[in-house]
């Protein structure tokens, strides 16, 4: 006979992973508060948590302390809150310019990492040499067996995919190929994503500061190649999911003089305000007279130039660099701007928008620019990405633990 209808298993599934969400959004929270936002009885709520309490995932931290002066009479809250040490998580980050591997807490709090600098001309093997390695060693030097885990996350950059044998079909990557080379050194449930979308949803889990009223984010993470993320409910919008990669052809300067080489378009992000595109205005002005310090820093030698120099000239007033950067400053105010109001976001965080030695002067810059074109309103809605460059393995930890953890109500992946 044909069956409809929720199982008891799912359900209290669902329940459970209700309670975890309901916990990671507001922080402590009593049952008795739980029960009324998930229209529940008390009784159904006690019975969940006790349960959870029982296993180690949740746990009381004490008494609900009240603002006013009189406590209301009857009975107490208690307040609980997820156990961030119940199991730890491995991430993976596989990007441009990094491998990154290391090991958090549920809250993302880092416990430890390994970093492995890459550029084009790494091989295959190295890089999963490296992974491999690195894995291995997190468990050693933390004394943790794999009932400590809860699983590993990959994290792994849409530039990074043909590199690493991941297939993309109809817009949706296929990551078999690596998956199974992992299965090679390690039977842990694995989660494999884009790594954009980890490091958006790294921004959401790990802050340490709860505003239940945070809901949506708008994520933009700068590069060889931009990519966007928009979340509703703190959840990803599936039509972004799979092609973070879109902004870079939208258009930002119609009236440029450059024709991309890729989309044949003029104006686009891609060859307005990457990384590539700056080195190709920097150099038709390189020059002694016009780059004194870039020139000089150089040995006069373009092929020389390298990011740090770039930035060093800028505060050094270097007059056509400065020309090149504030231009390009102003046009990534335009691209906020549009997708500012393109998706209507609490707010748009900056991931890698900055350098390691001024990052609040280069964040200000924006923020100016922002002011001038899109006004207050606008400029008041971005800030930076809490993600280190040192820890962008919180990327696959988060994909990890919203996947295994939250998205299982607590229950064992293995």
């Amino acid at each position: 006979m044909e069956q409809h209808g929720i199982s008891k298993l799912d359900l209290k599934r669902r329940n459970r992973m209700q309670v975890l969400k309901i916990l990671k959004q507001r922080g402590p929270t009593s049952r008795i508060d739980i029960a009324g936002t998930l229209e529940l009885t008390r009784a159904a709520v006690t019975i969940i948590t006790n349960e959870m309490i029982e296993q180690g995932i949740i746990q009381e931290i004490g008494e609900y302390k009240h603002i006013t002066e009189k406590a209301p009479r009857g009975r107490k809250k208690i307040l609980i809150d997820i156990n961030h040490h119940y199991k730890f998580v491995i991430g993976v980050t596989l990007e441009e310019d990094i491998v990154s591997v290391g090991l958090s807490t549920l809250a993302g709090a880092v416990l430890d990492k390994r970093n492995l600098s890459i550029d084009h001309t790494i091989e295959y093997n190295a890089i999963f040499d490296f992974v491999r390695k690195s894995i291995k060693e997190v468990l050693a030097d933390n004394c943790l067996d794999k009932n400590s885990i809860l699983g590993i996350g990959f994290g792994v950059f849409p530039t990074m995919y043909e590199k690493l044998g991941v297939e993309v079909k109809d817009g949706i990557p296929d990551y078999t190929k690596v998956r199974n080379l992992i299965r090679g050194y390690t039977d842990l449930p694995l989660v494999f994503d884009n790594s954009v979308k980890g490091t958006a949803m790294a921004n959401i889990d790990f802050l340490k500061t709860k505003d239940p009223n945070r809901q949506n984010i708008a994520f933009l993470q700068y590069g060889n190649n931009m990519n966007f993320v928009v979340t509703n409910l703190n959840e990803p919008i599936v039509s972004y999911d799979n092609r973070t990669g879109f902004v870079d052809k939208m258009i930002i300067n119609p009236y440029s003089e450059r024709v991309c080489e890729k989309c044949g378009r003029r104006g686009c992000v891609e060859n307005e305000i990457t990384p590539a595109a700056t080195f190709v205005k920097l150099s038709e002005v390189y020059s002694p007279d016009k780059t004194p310090y870039l020139y000089e820093a150089s040995k006069g030698n373009f092929k020389n130039v390298k990011m740090d120099m770039v930035q060093t000239a800028y505060d050094k007033d270097d007059p056509a660099v400065k020309e090149v950067i504030d231009s390009e400053i102003k046009l990534t105010a335009v691209l906020i701007n549009n997708l500012y109001f393109s998706t209507n976001p609490q707010k748009i965080v900056l991931h890698h928008f900055t350098n390691h030695t001024n990052s609040e002067v280069d964040f200000n810059r924006i923020r100016n620019a922002l002011n001038e074109i899109g006004g207050p309103l606008v400029a008041g809605k971005i800030e930076t990405s809490i993600i280190e460059d040192k820890h962008r393995f919180l990327s696959g930890c988060a994909l990890a633990i919203r996947e295994l953890f939250f998205n299982r109500g607590g229950f064992d992946a293995n």
